[in-house]
C-alpha cells in the first residue's frame, strides 16, 4: 500500500511545496548509512522518506511520536521511537545499523522552536562513531515557515512555503580519544554539533546583498515592521526597499558602474537603504570613518580612489565636520538634501508603479564575488587600509553567525556601533535585517546614559558592543534596564574581566566574547550558549581553516592565519591607490594573517595571547604589552590603563604605562606581579598619569597616539 501512496504524496509535495532537492546522491549506496538532518517541522520525516533514494528507518523522539498528526505521517515509513538521552535506546539504533538498515536520525531530538539549531544530543553522535557508519548530512529549509512547525506566533507562516533539501558530502565521525566512556560520548556529541553547524552554513544560497534583502522581504513579509532609528519611525521591509530603490537610482546618476563612492552618514535607516541600493546598481559604498582625523580620512580616500562623498548637510552641521571635509583634497561632496531635491515626477511614478512591484528587476547582473562594500581598518597601528568585502564574504559571515547563534524574529537588536565599522555593519545592521529580527539604530555608542534607557524602553534582546562601551553602559544603567537582554556580544577589543563581572553581578547577564577582523567581515570566533568558555573568544565559526605559525621568543601559541569564505577580496592601500592586493600570507595565497598570537585548547576554544605588534623586546625577552595592562588592571581595577614602549639604549626597549590612577606606583605593580607570578620584566619603570586614554571612534584604544606620547616621554 505504501508503494502506491508514495508516488502520489511525492507529486503532491512537489506541486504544493515546490520541493527542490540539491546535492549528489552517490553516498546513499554505503553499507552502513546514517542520515542526519535538522528538525524544522512535522513534515521533515515524510519529506525525507519521499525524496531520499533509500528506504530507511526513522529514529524519532518519543515526545514527538506521541503527537497524533506526526504518527499519521510516520505511518508511511518505518520508524523507531526512542528517548535520545537513554544509552539503551541508542543500542537499538546501533543494532539496526549493524543489520544493514539505513537510518535517519534528527540529532536535535525535538522540532526547533527558534528556527535555528537546537541542543544536539550525544546519543546519535556516539552511534555514528561506534558503528563507523557513513554520515550524510541533509539540510531542510523552508518547512519551519509552514503551519506544521513549532515556531512562535511572531514567525511568519505560509500555507505552502517553498522547501529545499540540500544533501551534503558524506563523512565519518571518528570515536574521540578520552579516558572514560562518558567523556568520549561528550566529545562525540560536540563533533556532531559542529557537523550540524557546518551543514547549516554550507547549504546557504550564493547571492548578493540586495538579492538577500529581497528574499528576506518575501520570507518575512514586506509589511513587517523591523527597523527604527532616532526619528522614532518604524520602517517595514517595503519602506527599506523604497529607500534602496530611490537612493540607488539617485546615486547612480552621480557615479559610474564599479565606482567606489564615499558614504559619510550616521546610523540611520536611509544609510542602510543606500548601501543596499548602491550595491544593486553595482556602485561600491566606501564607508568612511567620520571620527578619524583629516590625515586618516584623506589616506582612506586616496587608497580607494574615492572622488565623490555622499553625506548630509544636517549631519555635517551636527557632527561639526565642515572643517574636516573642507580640508580633503580632490573630493566632490554631494549632499542627500540636494539629491532628494532632484527627485522628479517620473522618479516617483517609476517607484510607485514599477520599482516596488518588481524590486528584483532593479538589480544589475552581479556575482557574489563582486565588491559589496569597502571598509577601512581603524588605523590603531598605522595608516588606514581599504578592505574590499565581496557579497560572498559578508553573507557568508552572516550565515556562519546564524549557524551558531539563534537570532530570530523574536529578537530586537540595539546597534549603536557605527556602520562604518565591520562589527557594526555586518553583525549590528545587516544580520538582523536579513534574518527578520527587529533593529534599532542609534547614531553613537558614546551616550552611556541614553543607550541603557533605550534598551529598556524598546525591550531590546540583543546588544553588540566593545568592552569599553559595555563597561560605561554598566556604570550608568539601572539594574533593570537590561532585563530583556539574552545576548550581549563583545568584540573589537579584549573583554575586561571587570566588565564581565559587573555585567553578571549587576544585570545577571553573561557576555559572549568574540573575535574577528575587518578583513574577515568581521567575525572569526565567538562564545555561544552551546559552546562557552570564560577567558577565551570561543570556537572558530563553521567553514574556516586556521594555521598557527610560531613566533621566535614567544613560547605559547602562534600567529593566526585563516582562510574561508568570509575572508576579504583584498586590500586597497594608499601607496598603490585603487590596486586590489589579494590576501596572502606565509601559509599561501588566499590566507589572511591576523597579526594576533593565539592558542587553542583541546576542544578548539581560542585564547588571544597578544598582537605581534604589541610585544616589546626587553633585554632580549619578548614581553606582551597586554600582560602589562592586565597587571595594571589587577593592581587598580577601577581605572583605565594602556601600555606602550619606547627605545632604550641599554635594553632595546622600555615599557611606558599610561594610567588614569594617580596613586599607581611601580612598587604596587611589582608587588602585584609577584602575587600573580608575572615576570619582573613586565613591570613598567615609567608611569604616566593621563586624564583619559585616547580612543578611536570604534571604541578601541588609539595606540598610534600613545606610541607617539611614549616616544616623546
Amino acid at each position: 500500500m505504501r508503494h502506491l501512496i508514495r508516488p502520489v504524496l511525492r507529486l503532491l509535495a512537489r506541486l504544493l511545496f515546490r520541493v527542490d532537492v540539491r546535492g549528489k546522491l552517490d553516498a546513499f549506496t554505503a553499507e552502513r548509512l546514517l542520515v542526519v538532518a535538522n528538525h524544522e517541522s512535522f513534515l521533515d520525516g515524510l519529506l525525507l522518506g519521499l525524496f531520499l533514494p533509500i528506504d530507511p528507518v526513522f529514529v524519532v523522539h518519543t515526545g514527538v511520536a506521541n503527537d497524533w498528526f506526526f504518527r499519521l505521517l510516520l505511518s508511511q515509513v518505518d520508524y523507531l521511537a526512542v528517548d535520545p538521552t537513554s544509552p539503551m535506546a541508542m543500542k537499538r539504533v546501533i543494532r539496526l545499523l549493524e543489520t544493514g538498515r539505513s537510518v535517519v536520525i534528527f540529532p536535535e531530538g525535538r522540532i526547533t522552536t527558534t528556527g535555528s539549531l537546537m541542543k544536539v544530543y550525544e546519543g546519535p553522535a556516539f552511534v555514528a562513531a561506534k558503528t563507523g557508519a557513513t554520515l550524510v548530512p541533509v539540510r531542510l529549509d523552508g518547512a519551519a515557515r509552514s503551519y506544521f512547525s513549532r515556531l512562535s506566533g511572531k514567525h511568519p507562516r505560509q500555507l505552502f512555503p517553498r522547501i529545499s533539501m540540500t544533501i551534503l558530502p558524506a563523512t565519518k565521525l571518528v570515536m574521540p580519544e578520552a579516558p572514560t566512556a562518558k567523556l568520549r560520548r561528550r566529545k562525540a556529541g560536540e563533533a556532531m554539533r559542529r557537523l550540524m553547524q557546518e551543514m547549516l552554513f554550507k547549504s546557504q544560497p550564493k547571492e548578493t546583498l540586495y538579492e538577500a534583502l529581497c528574499n528576506a522581504a518575501e520570507i518575512f513579509g514586506k509589511k513587517r515592521k523591523l527597523l527604527e532609528d532616532m526619528k522614532q519611525i518604524e520602517y517595514s521591509y517595503n519602506d527599506l526597499l523604497k529607500m534602496a530603490l530611490m537612493l540607488g537610482r539617485l546615486v547612480e546618476r552621480i557615479s559610474s558602474e564599479g565606482e567606489r563612492v564615499g558614504v559619510l552618514l550616521p546610523n540611520l535607516a536611509p544609510t542602510l537603504g543606500m548601501i543596499f541600493g548602491m550595491t544593486a546598481r553595482r556602485r561600491v559604498p566606501a564607508m568612511l570613518n567620520y571620527t578619524a582625523g583629516v590625515e586618516a580620512m584623506q589616506a582612506s580616500c586616496d587608497a580607494a580612489e574615492i572622488r565623490t562623498i555622499v553625506t548630509s548637510t544636517a549631519f555635517v552641521e551636527q557632527a561639526k565636520l565642515a572643517d574636516k571635509l573642507a580640508a580633503l583634497k580632490n573630493i566632490k561632496l554631494v549632499y542627500l538634501e540636494d539629491l532628494r531635491a532632484g527627485v522628479t515626477l517620473a522618479d516617483k511614478l517609476w517607484l510607485v508603479f514599477y520599482g516596488l512591484h518588481f524590486p528584483r528587476a532593479f538589480v544589475k547582473p552581479a556575482s557574489p564575488e563582486d565588491a559589496a562594500v569597502v571598509l577601512f581598518t581603524s588605523g590603531s597601528e598605522g595608516k588606514p587600509k581599504g578592505v574590499v568585502l565581496p557579497h560572498r564574504a559578508i553573507l557568508a559571515n552572516i550565515a556562519q553567525i546564524r549557524a551558531v547563534i539563534d537570532f530570530s524574529v523574536d529578537d530586537k537588536v540595539l546597534n549603536a556601533l557605527p556602520i562604518f565599522h565591520s562589527f557594526g555593519l555586518t553583525a549590528g545592521a545587516l544580520l538582523p535585517v536579513l534574518t527578520g529580527a527587529s533593529l534599532f539604530l542609534y547614531p553613537t555608542p558614546l551616550h552611556y546614559r541614553i543607550i541603557p534607557e533605550l534598551a529598556y524602553d524598546r525591550g531590546c534582546s540583543v546588544l553588540f558592543g566593545t568592552s569599553t562601551f559595555l563597561g560605561n553602559y554598566a556604570r550608568f544603567a539601572h539594574p533593570y534596564d537590561f532585563y530583556r537582554l539574552r545576548y550581549v556580544v563583545a568584540g573589537a577589543e579584549k573583554l575586561s574581566e571587570s566588565v564581565r563581572n559587573v555585567w553578571f553581578e549587576k544585570f545577571g547577564v553573561r557576555i559572549f566574547e568574540g573575535y574577528g577582523a575587518t578583513e574577515t567581515a568581521p567575525v572569526l570566533a565567538v562564545n555561544t550558549p552551546m559552546a562557552y568558555r570564560t577567558g577565551t573568544v570561543g570556537q572558530l565559526l563553521p567553514g574556516l581553516e586556521a594555521r598557527l605559525l610560531q613566533v621566535p621568543g614567544i613560547e605559547r601559541g602562534g600567529i593566526l592565519h585563516v582562510r574561508g569564505p568570509n575572508v576579504m577580496a583584498g586590500y586597497l592601500k594608499s601607496d598603490r591607490p585603487g590596486v586590489l592586493q589579494p590576501p596572502v600570507s606565509d601559509v599561501g595565497a588566499g590566507w589572511y594573517e591576523t597579526g594576533d598570537v593565539v592558542e587553542f585548547d583541546d576542544e578548539g576554544f581560542m585564547r588571544i595571547v597578544g598582537r605581534v605588534k604589541r610585544f616589546a623586546k626587553i633585554a632580549g625577552e619578548m614581553v606582551s604589552l597586554e600582560v602589562v595592562e592586565k597587571l595594571a588592571t589587577a593592581a587598580a581595577p577601577n581605572s583605565q590603563h594602556a601600555a606602550s614602549s619606547q627605545p632604550d639604549a641599554s635594553k632595546g626597549e622600555a615599557l611606558v604605562l599610561f594610567t588614569t590612577d594617580g596613586e599607581l606606583s611601580r612598587e604596587l605593580l611589582a608587588a602585584k606581579a609577584r602575587e600573580l607570578g608575572i615576570p619582573e620584566l613586565a613591570v613598567p619603570r615609567k608611569i604616566r598619569l593621563v586624564a583619559s586614554l585616547p580612543l578611536l571612534g570604534t571604541g578601541k584604544i588609539d595606540y598610534v597616539t600613545l606610541k607617539k606620547h611614549a616616544e616623546e616621554a
